[in-house]
């Protein structure tokens, strides 16, 4: 399994799921040791974009970044799914969390400061050294032996404030920190106040920092329970508006809507609502553990192609450099050109505009550089990438298809997560075709006399309708066909093209199922069994 992979990327042999995240893992690093970093080194790509990879990048579980104004339960949110404190938590109304935390496992209980976080080679964080003491200060690791912490690590962020001054006064990029953050995690939740709507300054460059890395954002809309129906409605409306303002795509973003603190529910009138998208939340955090190696492989080939693009306008303004004269002014005017040079090169290389970093930015870099040292365009190294990205991760991925197919799916446990697996308070028991399930009565005999005052309205022959005159009857629901015929697949127990009162009742009630909003099932559970179709429990003689 994945033998050149593991053989070349050291990958170490482990038994179940592991192994292919573990050998895929190696792969991924060798073939960004052998490929790509040449090309990033050549040409400096470190010192535009982004640091140099290293093996903890590789080998760290998937993270989860929380991001938002102050006061909008974002620690608390971390508390409500680890079901336990974690050293550094500070909850209240006004600003508290001045630090990012990264909440990691841990045998003990403990924290570490920044500065010795960032010499950790086991831990992904050693390039945030660049950003120096002011955000080193600010950086801890909170580590605790917590279940859920075994599948993911999650980074907590200091409340976003408005006005210029809270912006300078922090003493480091940031936005540039949260960028740094955005090209290594797993998921990017931003958080909403019901409450606190509106999007500071500070918070619009922090959301216009995570550029390119749209995928990973989830938006939670919290405290909902403080409004009602009404409410919400409108506090829905405003919040699809602000971000469409900030975040510039044609998709709609999934936005979660709920109260994710371990207190009761202030107005219960959508608790059904809140309880849906807790657990579609729960459901989307769970799976990154079994998505990670699928991610790192996105992210490998979103930098391979950021470092393509980047040699091409590096060697570039090289060739245009004149080799005596006239040096600092013709610096200048490709700077100022930087816009056409990319409509060029888009042109003459294929490339998409997409694949392209900010013009704005990387002008303001380039007035620093000294375009003379800049190295002229190396075919082999960009040869080497193209072969990286048309044959070694193209088979990667179909391999990694392949085996997670056969593995077991890799989830996250603990804390919150197992309160909404099983038992009668786990999403949706009891509730839909699940109802009854748990009785010794068949639930829809309740309903049934009402139901067989139309059923011998329907001339009834032998004890059973025909499916025309039960069709009359069920398309009164005005649900369509497809749906009906579905009913009566599930309905027509003994399969004779005929409905008794039994099974017409079971219909009626599939149907009210359906109106009800709930989903079929696919097919018919024990307990909906009419008592008259139910084989005998063989007893031993």
């Amino acid at each position: 399994m994945f033998s050149w992979l593991g053989k070349q990327g050291g990958g170490r042999e482990r038994g179940g799921g592991g192994d292919v995240v573990q050998t895929v893992t190696g792969g991924l690093r060798d073939l960004y040791l052998r490929k790509l970093l040449p090309l990033e080194e050549h040409y400096r790509f470190h010192d535009f974009h982004s640091p140099a990879l290293e093996e903890a990048d590789f080998e760290n579980k998937p993270m989860v970044l929380l991001v938002g104004q102050y006061s909008t339960g974002k620690t608390t949110f971390i508390r409500y799914l680890l079901e336990q404190d974690f050293p550094g938590m500070r909850i209240g109304p006004e600003p508290t969390t001045d630090s990012f935390i990264a909440v990691m496992y841990g045998d003990s209980e403990g924290s570490v400061p920044g500065n010795a976080l960032v010499v950790d080679p086991k831990k992904p964080f050693r390039k945030l050294s660049r950003f120096g003491n002011a955000f080193l200060n600010r950086f801890m690791c909170s580590q605790l032996p917590n279940q859920v912490l075994k599948s993911i690590s999650i980074i907590d962020s200091p409340g976003i404030l408005s006005g210029e001054k809270q912006r300078i006064s922090r003493g480091y990029d940031f936005c540039q920190v949260l960028q740094w953050f955005a090209e290594r995690v797993d998921r990017i939740i931003l958080l909403f106040d019901a409450h606190k709507l509106d999007i500071s300054d500070e918070f619009s460059e922090a959301i216009k920092s995570f550029r390119g890395q749209d995928d990973k954002i989830r938006v939670v809309l919290n405290k909902a329970d403080q409004v009602d129906t009404q409410q919400l409605m409108r506090v829905y409306g405003a919040l699809m508006w602000s971000l469409g303002k900030v975040i510039d795509t044609p998709e709609v973003l999934r936005v979660y809507i709920g109260s994710f603190w371990a207190h009761p529910l202030r107005n219960t009138e959508n608790r059904r609502l809140f309880e849906a998208e807790a657990q579609d939340l729960f459901k989307d955090i769970q799976s990154l553990p079994q998505k990670a190696a699928v991610r790192k492989l996105n992210d490998l080939i979103k930098r391979a192609r950021l470092a393509k693009v980047h040699a091409y306008i590096i060697s570039y303004l090289k060739k245009e450099m004149p080799s005596v004269f006239g040096k600092e002014n013709k610096k200048k005017e490709l700077i100022s050109r930087l816009p056409e040079i990319y409509i060029q090169l888009q042109r003459e290389y294929h490339i998409s505009a997409g694949d392209f970093p900010e013009v704005k930015k990387m002008q303001e870099q380039l007035e620093t550089c000294d375009f003379t040292k800049f190295h002229s365009l190396k075919p082999k190294l960009i040869e080497s990438v193209d072969n990286m990205l048309a044959n070694k991760i193209a088979s990667l991925m179909s391999l990694i298809r392949q085996e997670e197919s056969n593995m077991p799916t890799e989830m996250v446990h603990g804390g919150a997560f197992d309160g909404t697996m099983a038992g009668p308070f786990g999403h949706g028991y009891g509730e839909g075709a699940k109802e009854g399930a748990d009785e010794d009565e068949w639930v829809v005999a309740k309903d049934k006399p009402a139901y067989d005052e139309i059923f011998y309205t329907l001339s009834p022959i032998n004890g059973k309708i025909s499916g025309i005159n039960a069709k009359k009857e069920m398309v009164t629901s005005k649900l369509p066909n497809s749906v009906l015929g579905k009913i009566w697949k599930l309905a027509d127990c003994d399969g004779d093209g005929m409905l008794d009162d039994e099974e017409f009742a079971l219909a009626k009630h599939l149907i009210k199922v359906k109106l009800d909003g709930y989903e079929l099932p696919g097919t018919l559970p024990s307990h909906l069994m009419p008592p008259s179709h139910r084989k005998p429990l063989q007893t031993a003689e």
